[in-house]
């Protein structure tokens, strides 16, 4: 079978499965993130089992979060799920005190039809403590898709704007202007309403010093971040309305950005996602655009980094990538590592919200368009048989996967790196794309310490 990889993007669709980790995962980052949080897992003891593993090497950190077990009287609707699920929110209020509990329904709660919503606006009255339900199983969505799930529910609570104390500022600028000569009341109200009038909030769980980075090359145009979603505190959540341009750092985020449009009335800003030094310029020009700022010193940053990674485009450069999907981040990294001089063969993707990504897509082309490298297919929900028969034919230097086919595809010759390691590494901004080149170059730079040593032929051998 011969695959033919089209000049412009094509996009397919196999199994609608989705091979990806268990979105439940995302309490990993969050609880961490969201420093006043208690995340409460509801769900089975196979749930537990798989955040004991999967998180276990946090339980030394206190970490803020529990699970919740399903018995088997309570899947068969036999005991009282709210009883339950009181006791052990009053338990954690007084074990903790949290500003907020977060109750993650897993896929349990969703067969059995689990009245989440309906017990929490109840319970949240009697503990006196709000009560956030997000739901993140499995059946319906991919392992990063946790975090969008709990954003789009914590974006309901952000503070909406005060018409009252708006007012109030509003008439306190007007009797500033009054005090100035005239030429420079109207140059300085002009430039007023022209950058002040909206405010900018980001969204998505970046950690502390990664967004701390992202809003100093911000700082840098001109352009303050009022806010970020979520915050390090629940009780600093950023206010929301008509007025606020919201823009999103990672691709997996489409139904928190929905939320924020449609419910809260914000205005999205569709950028390339800050991944790499042409997804960042590319991701702060979109957002001084919309401010009608012009950047500066932007390009010379852009090209100091790409300096800065020459040792590890050396060793990229004309090899080949395949991602066989698990993250969600599949679109962006591919576009930086098209640019980074590598040639990606097919990237797979849980799922794929083309209106949300139209700017990374539209980037991708063009990096590939600048490359005079042919357009990757994009395979959505890809078939896990079919991409092995596919990757065998195509021998890339590096697939990257999920933890299941890494061991599987190593023995068969084929260089692996986890997908799962991007989603928890600093890969965002420019200072952190030496990150994610490091994570790529792994395993290239240790079959080269191999062969240095002689031991190629040797494990040639032994699979032969």
């Amino acid at each position: 079978m011969s695959i033919k990889i089209s000049e412009t993007l094509t996009f397919e669709c196999e199994t609608g499965n989705y091979h990806t980790f268990c979105p439940i995962s995302c309490v990993a980052w969050l609880y961490q993130k969201i420093e006043d949080s208690f995340f409460l897992v509801v769900g089975t003891k196979t749930c537990g089992y798989f955040l004991q593993n999967a998180l276990g090497v946090m339980i030394f950190a206190e970490p803020r979060y529990a699970m919740a077990e399903l018995e088997e009287g309570d899947i068969s609707a036999q005991l009282n799920d709210y009883e339950e699920l009181k006791r052990l929110c009053i338990q954690i209020k007084k074990d903790r005190n949290p500003s907020v509990i977060i109750w993650i329904g897993t896929c349990t709660t969703e067969i059995i039809k689990m009245d989440l919503e309906g017990m929490a606006p109840k319970l949240e009255t009697e503990i006196e403590i709000p009560i956030v339900v997000a739901r993140a199983n499995g059946l319906d969505y991919a392992f990063t898709q946790g975090e969008d799930t709990v954003l789009a529910a914590i974006a309901h609570r952000c503070p909406g704007h005060n018409d009252k104390n708006q007012k109030i500022n509003d008439k306190s600028i007007q009797e500033f202007f009054s005090f100035l000569p005239v030429k420079i009341k109207e140059k300085t109200n002009k430039s007023f309403t022209e950058k002040n009038e909206f405010s900018l909030v980001l969204f998505g769980s970046l950690p502390s010093t990664v967004a701390a980075q992202l809003s100093l090359e911000l700082k840098r145009q001109s352009i303050h971040v009022s806010g970020w979603l979520p915050a390090e505190r629940y009780t600093d959540l950023p206010t929301l309305g008509e007025k606020v341009y919201v823009c999103g750092v990672n691709p997996f985020l489409s139904r928190t950005a929905t939320t924020l449009m449609r419910r809260r009335k914000c205005k999205l800003i569709g950028a390339p996602f800050p991944i790499g030094p042409d997804g960042t310029r590319a991701w702060i020009e979109k957002i001084c655009s919309v401010f009608n700022i012009e950047t500066k010193g932007l390009e010379q940053r852009e090209q100091q980094v790409w300096e800065s990674l020459k040792n590890y485009l050396n060793l990229v450069r004309g090899k080949s990538v395949f991602f066989m999907g698990d993250n969600l981040l599949e679109i962006s990294l591919a576009r930086f590592l098209i640019r980074c001089g590598m040639i990606v063969y097919e990237i797979g993707i849980p799922y794929m919200d083309k209106r949300y990504q139209a700017a990374e897509l539209k980037l991708l082309q063009e990096t590939c368009k600048k490359m005079c490298i042919p357009m990757p297919r994009i395979v959505e929900k890809p078939d896990n048989y079919n991409q092995i028969q596919r990757m065998r034919e195509l021998q890339p230097d590096l697939a990257i996967t999920g933890m299941a086919h890494a061991n599987p595809l190593e023995a068969r010759g084929i260089n692996t790196k986890w997908s799962v390691e991007f989603t928890f590494a600093q890969i965002h901004g420019f200072t952190n794309a030496k990150d994610v080149l490091e994570l790529i170059t792994r395993p290239l730079r240790r079959n080269n310490n191999l062969e240095n040593l002689g031991w190629t032929n040797l494990i040639k051998i032994q699979k032969g």
